[in-house]
């Protein structure tokens, strides 16, 4: 039996997982770690089973193969060819968002730039950049743009915490590939950015620390790590530091905020009101009822099949899902209209017409028009109604209100429980708008 034919003989796993599954059992992985520490694997062996690019690169924890999670492994790249696994503290969760929003426009002569349709990190940048978003995050007036793209990351060793022994490992690093979306420079520092459309937990901190330690060598200024995440009109700004430079695990932030090019962000509980009043009441589609607490995160989907369709397990691999987030995200999409589910050679997900007018409104517009998606289903209004009536609702209202309505495929008191989570998670958000 072939490889290939092994990997898609393990139909309850993912092909990350049947692959990795396979080369653990082949090269005994597990017994050479516990036994050294840590685990050598070269880019030809892990081609083996499945292409590395598709292997090796895991952005957020929830990406990790089962063996790893498991196991509490991780795996940093040493040099363009070799990967290292073993007990890392590789990833960093994303503080707490600031609820403020600095608002700063564009200058009045740009007109290759449509603040409605940003559909890239290269496009969010370069909105950050032109619109003095970078100039006044930095707090530096001179700030021009220099490095970007790939190169080598040269040689260098540090320090990062082995979760399962409690100490240190070092790790050596020769001529790495590494990646800047984009690097600012000024006269007192240079700022070298890690930009994502995607919303997550966590981030795997070698997209900075590489980086960092590379330009560190190179220049003899501060080199400043920042994270931007762009998603819903809105510019996440983090600025980290490493308090020990030769210790991968140091990382701290120092500020956090938040900005956008967005005129008009005002919305009124006058205006929910009307949409509540006015919103035709959709049918109950036969798709699954939404479990999706995040309505940021169905957003995000969105805008991520704004470019193109995606398969599952594209949107699986490349983003912060899990095969079964994934699912539930896309049929959350799917149950307000926004996506369509296309059975092919492999199932493609692609934005509906409705979805992609949406995306194409202003701020404030597209906000309203997704509350509309939402309130158009009546166990969501009725809810929403019992709220702003109330001033609070809770789970026991919420689960009153769907066994009075007419839900698909929900019967069981514990998938009532389950559901009336995503309802409350949805209002939340709403109720955030205003």
């Amino acid at each position: 039996m072939s490889d290939t034919e092994k990997i898609d003989k393990l139909e309850h796993e993912s092909r990350n997982d049947a692959a990795w599954h396979l080369l653990f059992e082949k090269y005994d992985i597990l017994h050479h770690i516990e036994q050294d520490g840590c685990f050598q694997i070269s880019a030809t062996q892990i081609k083996e089973f499945r292409e590395p690019r598709l292997m090796a690169k895991f952005d957020h924890t929830i990406n990790l193969p089962k063996l790893f999670k498991q196991n509490k492994l991780s795996i940093l790249p040493i040099t363009r060819g070799d990967y290292i696994i073993s007990h890392f503290d590789a990833y960093h969760k994303f503080e707490p968002v600031s609820s403020d929003v600095t608002r700063i426009s564009l200058p009045y002569y740009i007109q290759s730039l449509n603040i409605d349709s940003i559909t890239s990190e290269a496009v969010a940048l370069n909105c950050a950049y032109v619109s003095g978003i970078m100039a006044d995050f930095l707090e530096d007036e001179q700030l021009v743009p220099t490095v970007s793209g790939r190169m080598g990351s040269g040689n260098f060793d540090f320090e990062i915490k082995d979760t399962q022994h409690r100490n240190n490992r070092i790790v050596q690093v020769h001529n790495s590939q590494i990646e800047i979306d984009a690097g600012y420079e000024g006269l007192q520092k240079l700022a070298l950015i890690e930009a994502k459309r995607d919303l997550s937990d966590d981030f795997l901190v070698r997209q900075l620390y590489y980086p960092f330690r590379t330009w560190s060598d190179r220049v003899n200024k501060a080199v400043k790590p920042i994270f931007l995440v762009y998603s819903n009109g809105i510019f996440h700004l983090y600025e980290y530091q490493f308090a020990n430079p030769m210790e991968y695990s140091s990382l701290m932030l120092v500020k956090q905020k938040n900005y956008t090019v967005e005129e008009d962000m005002t919305i009124t509980t006058e205006e929910i009101n009307r949409i509540l009043d006015a919103a035709q009441r959709a049918k109950e589609p036969e798709i699954a009822f939404p479990q999706a607490d995040s309505f940021d995160r169905v957003i995000n989907l969105c805008e991520l099949l704004q470019e193109h369709p995606m398969t599952r397990e594209e949107i699986t691999i490349n983003y912060a899902f899990n095969v079964r987030q994934t699912n539930y995200y896309t049929d959350a999409a799917r149950y307000l209209g926004l996506v369509d589910k296309q059975r092919t050679d492999d199932i493609t997900f692609t934005l509906t017409s409705k979805g992609r007018s949406i995306l194409r409104l202003g701020y404030k517009q597209r906000q309203l028009a997704f509350c509309e998606s939402i309130l158009s289903h009546k166990v969501f209004a009725d809810s929403l109604k019992l709220w702003f009536g109330q001033g609070e609702i809770n789970k026991q209202d919420i689960v009153a209100i769907m066994k009075q309505n007419d839900l698909y495929n929900v019967e069981s008191e514990s998938t009532y429980i389950r559901r009336a989570s995503t309802i409350r998670g949805w209002l939340e958000w709403i109720v955030r708008l205003l």
